[in-house]
């Protein structure tokens, strides 16, 4: 994919500005997703800050060399569940909250520590092109169902103002020149934000809530200050009962936290390599994936201290560096002092999150389509007609897209973690009649 600007270029100041405006659009609508889906009172505005900070830091492990942005992670949402649900009668929800998210940072940083003594050798004979190439497509197509409910979940109108969206998005990219070619997601939103915002003129003048699209009414009830997640935990009124209680509800929280915190590793593997082929450099070499590793464990740590939500790194920042064409770091720094600010400006936060689903769904058609291709593009490279590539990648392709998942108590498997595991495992098998096969060779030679 052919970078306008690349990881160390420096766009103009109201370039860069634009830029990461568009970078904040494409990753709001899943990290203020997980504190409303968590409820419990939690600031959807603080975990946009916190998301500013733990991005800042991941920038600051990977010496500004990964131009990725963190945000909320879906896969700790029964973790967080559990944090709040407590495994005694205690009230620690806050508390176990950042309790949990030093557990699944600290697993990042021992996996770090290993990596850098170790190496990404492992790593490079473990998830070959064969297995991470359609684990990334996996990535994009498990996301598939979202964009596409929330594009159809309101009706006509809402398909109306989404596949405008979605159009708008399209010719910009394809047909813009310069800038407009730069930005095609903020110019698709606008579109459809303002196609929906008809909409729910026509639908309030009709007296038909179908064609209300758009909910000013949040400006009403406007928070005007993050309620970061830290000052609750440390301001509660704790009644920790005895040691032993105290001991079941820190174990329950490690069960629920470390063993997602090792699924979410995968995938971190899986959007370095895919965002390593969009910007033409490995950066499990250059940072190195224990620096990756450091910056996502640690950021994440620090976005729940402030938000209350582990971060990860997004597919959708990942998909917006491919169709933009800019991969500057610059901009990505710029995104996270921006999310920082914006948080402290209850007009913008409300604004954004007025912004309907089904505009959101539109362009999310397109992001999550990138990752999918990225992904197939690795593949491309495998010789599909050795039957060994064939079966590693149709077990892989099969298993996530049919969303095969894994339950153990409250631990969640994703499906792109059992396809990924899955797919290793396949490989491992069919590597093994390899091996056989090239030393048969070399004794007959």
């Amino acid at each position: 994919m052919k970078l306008t600007y690349n990881v160390t270029d420096r766009p103009s100041i109201g370039k860069t500005i634009v830029f990461a405006l568009q970078q904040l659009l494409a990753i709001l609508a899943a990290t203020i997703a997980v504190p409303a889906i968590i409820g419990n009172g939690m600031s959807q505005s603080a975990a946009l800050f916190g998301a500013g900070v733990g991005t800042i830091v991941y920038l600051l492990f990977t010496k500004f060399r990964s131009p990725v942005f963190l945000g909320s992670s879906f896969a700790f949402l029964g973790s967080m569940g559990t944090a709040f649900a407590g495994a005694v009668s205690m009230s620690v929800g806050y508390l176990g909250l950042l309790i949990g998210a030093a557990f699944a940072g600290l697993v990042y940083v021992v996996l770090a520590v290993l990596v850098k003594f170790v190496g990404t050798g492992w790593i490079d004979k473990l998830m070959p092109a064969v297995v991470i190439g359609p684990t990334v497509a996996i990535i994009g197509l498990s996301l598939a169902g979202n964009a596409v409910g929330d594009l159809t979940g309101a009706g006509y109108a809402g398909i109306v103002a989404g596949l405008v969206t979605l159009g708008v998005t399209i010719a910009c990219s394809v047909y813009g020149k310069k800038t407009i070619k730069m930005i095609p997601f903020i110019i698709g939103i606008v579109a459809g934000y303002i196609v929906a915002s008809i909409f729910t003129g026509i639908g309030a003048a009709a007296t038909n809530d179908a064609l209300k699209l758009v909910d000013f009414s949040k400006f009403e009830n406007m928070q005007w200050l993050p309620d970061f997640t830290f000052l609750k935990a440390f301001s509660g009124n704790y009644n920790f009962g005895e040691a032993g209680n105290f001991g079941s509800y820190l174990l329950t929280i490690f069960v629920a936290y470390v063993p997602v915190a090792f699924v979410v590793f995968a995938e971190h593997i899986a959007d370095h390599k895919n965002l390593s082929s969009i910007i033409e450099k490995d950066l499990l070499k250059d940072p190195g994936l224990h620096r990756t590793l450091l910056g996502d464990g640690v950021g994440s740590i620090a976005g729940a201290f402030f938000g209350g939500c582990p971060n990860t790194t997004y597919g959708e920042s990942v998909g917006c560096v491919a169709i933009s064409g800019n991969a500057s770091v610059v901009t990505i720094l710029c995104t996270a002092i921006l999310a920082i600010a914006a948080s402290f400006f209850a007009p913008f936060v409300t604004f954004l999150s007025t912004i309907p689903s089904c505009v959101m769904g539109g362009v999310c058609i397109a992001l999550y389509g990138f990752i999918a291709v990225s992904g197939l593009k690795m593949v491309q490279k495998v010789d599909l007609e050795d039957n060994r590539n064939l079966f590693v990648v149709s077990v892989i392709l099969i298993a996530g897209v049919g969303g095969m998942t894994l339950h153990f108590g409250q631990v969640t498997i994703t499906e792109v973690a059992c396809a990924l595991i899955l797919g290793i495992l396949t490989n491992v098998l069919c590597s093994i009649g390899r091996k056989k096969e090239n030393q048969e060779n070399k004794e007959n030679k």
